[in-house]
């Protein structure tokens, strides 16, 4: 099976080093919307207008597949 790496970017971001396993793409992505609500989840009211956070999930050759992106602003 392929590898899949999960980068965060943004607050307390950090590369994957280890990735996961998963039959395709299609996998990756539903793989990438489980771990982006979950790492959110736990930032617990810590993320702020101006900031920036996103979750890219890479192929095994470290490729770009599929980028969340999530940016706050303040509006005035």
């Amino acid at each position: 099976m392929p590898r899949y790496y999960f980068n965060i970017r943004g607050t307390h971001g950090s590369p994957d080093d280890y990735g996961e396993e998963l039959r395709d793409k299609e996998a990756a992505w539903k793989e990438a919307t489980k771990v982006a609500g979950e790492i959110f989840k736990e930032i617990d009211g810590k993320f702020r207008p101006g900031q920036e956070w996103a979750l890219e999930v890479t192929d095994e050759n470290r490729k770009p597949l599929y980028t969340i992106n999530i940016d706050a602003k303040e509006m005035k």
